[in-house]
């Protein structure tokens, strides 16, 4: 018998309906409901639970370890009592657990918070101890006789997520040990500890760094440089049965999902580079760069003419003071060179001095005498004559292709320090003009 097992147990209220909100708002509570979605082998049952307990069908709902009890009506008003298990943890595992929790401060300080600390449970599974629920690790008992969870156990797992959204010591009694008793459990070590620290200190009261850093296990040791993952994480879906709130539209924020986590992987892959850390710091975007970024990712929302992303490029265009034919060459010049490639598609500046000098001569050393085009310029920009091409000069010496495509000036493939190299890249056929 776990010596901890007396008078632990806690029964919360019956929970108002869940109407147009989510049932899980911190990382802990939704990776409770992904161990109940990812494991459940049957979908539709997990989706009848989400209804009922959406419709307030749940009733007063007793925690204690190992086990979650409630009462719920289904839609004949018929009541059933759904019990949900989770394995508690040993004595030695809460021992270890414990004193992982009392080696950082901040962990107790967030659970006093009402909060979960990550780096908690990851210490913890670093330590072979799973303080979160995961697949197949939430088991179901219900007087209706499914073998496996039913709409009933389903609807008391999502009214226990917005129960950990309040509370995270809930899952911490369902692992075996109830608040108070966690919490003298922590104190006392804490004190333990600090008797232990006790010979370090020098007579002005603190820490001598030497004897500190002799003393070894101060820190943990730092975790191993994380692998470059194939490609972005994708985003969560918000394909749900609740209508979206006032104002809030769910086609522009999987956008932004989506475009955030293709962001946050190429940062995670220059991070990881040879040299990353002798590298200048990026320039932010202005708003009218970032709303070309963005329209990017609603060009790449599939469908037809009804597709979601209309909206949001509409808006884009709009806000950035461009038409939407404008937007689209914009995001062909991104795709092509991003922030560079935007400001050639956009700025024309006058060529003169050195750097026009520096122009003339790749110009004439690109072609031999008889090859070379006839050039017309203007500013930057080299239009071929009697063709539809034509060469624009970025600010950092490089050429840009451009080709005419409906009265309008669209970029055509990449930059190049060779004009001639370039130039190649405005054929007709290189590349699809955007929609």
């Amino acid at each position: 018998m776990n010596r901890h097992d007396s008078v632990e147990e806690r029964t919360f209220a019956a929970l108002p309906p869940a109407r147009g909100r989510g049932f899980a708002e911190t990382w802990w509570g939704r990776a409770w409901l992904a161990a109940l979605e990812d494991g459940a082998l049957d979908g539709e049952q997990v989706r009848t639970g989400r209804r009922l307990a959406r419709a307030g069908a749940v009733g007063a709902v007793s925690v204690r370890p190992g086990r979650v009890t409630a009462v719920v009506q289904d839609r004949d008003h018929t009541q059933h009592r759904a019990d949900v298990l989770l394995d508690r943890l040993s004595d030695d595992q809460w021992d270890r657990l414990l004193d992982l929790a009392v080696e950082r401060a901040g962990h107790v300080a967030a659970l006093l918070d009402r909060e979960m600390p990550p780096h908690l449970v990851e210490d913890a599974e670093s330590a072979g101890i799973d303080l979160l629920p995961g697949l197949g690790d939430l088991e179901a008992q219900c007087d209706c006789d499914a073998w496996d969870h039913c709409g009933h156990t389903a609807a008391v797992c999502y009214q226990v997520a917005r129960l950990l959204d309040q509370d995270p010591f809930v899952l911490l009694l369902l692992r075996g040990r109830a608040e108070q008793s966690l919490l003298d459990d922590l104190q006392a070590r804490g004190s333990a500890a600090r008797s232990e620290a006790e010979p370090l200190r020098t007579e002005g009261g603190g820490v001598d760094a030497a004897e500190a850093y002799a003393a070894g296990n101060i820190l943990p040791p730092l975790p191993a440089v994380p692998e470059l993952p194939p490609e972005p994480g994708v985003p969560p879906s918000l394909d749900t049965d609740a209508p979206p709130p006032a104002g809030v539209e769910p086609a522009a924020l999987e956008i932004l999902a989506a475009r955030t986590a293709a962001a946050a992987h190429l940062l995670l892959a220059e991070a990881l580079g040879e040299g990353a850390e002798r590298r200048a710091p990026t320039a932010r975007l202005t708003v009218g760069q970032d709303a070309v970024r963005l329209a990017e990712g609603a060009l790449d929302v599939p469908g037809t003419v009804d597709r979601p992303g209309e909206a949001v490029l509409g808006r884009l265009a709009t806000g950035s003071e461009r038409s939407r034919a404008e937007l689209a060459a914009a995001v062909r010049a991104w795709r092509h060179g991003g922030v560079a490639a935007l400001s050639v598609l956009e700025e024309e500046w006058a060529v003169e001095g050195e750097a026009f000098a520096r122009a003339r001569a790749a110009l004439d050393s690109a072609w031999e005498e008889d090859d070379r085009p006839v050039l017309r310029a203007r500013g930057n920009r080299w239009t071929v004559v009697g063709t539809a091409c034509q060469l624009r000069l970025g600010r950092d010496g490089r050429w840009w292709p451009y080709r005419e495509e409906g009265g309008r000036w669209m970029p055509a493939g990449d930059a190049a320090h060779d004009p001639a190299t370039a130039l190649a890249g405005a054929r007709p056929d290189s590349e699809e003009a955007l929609s």
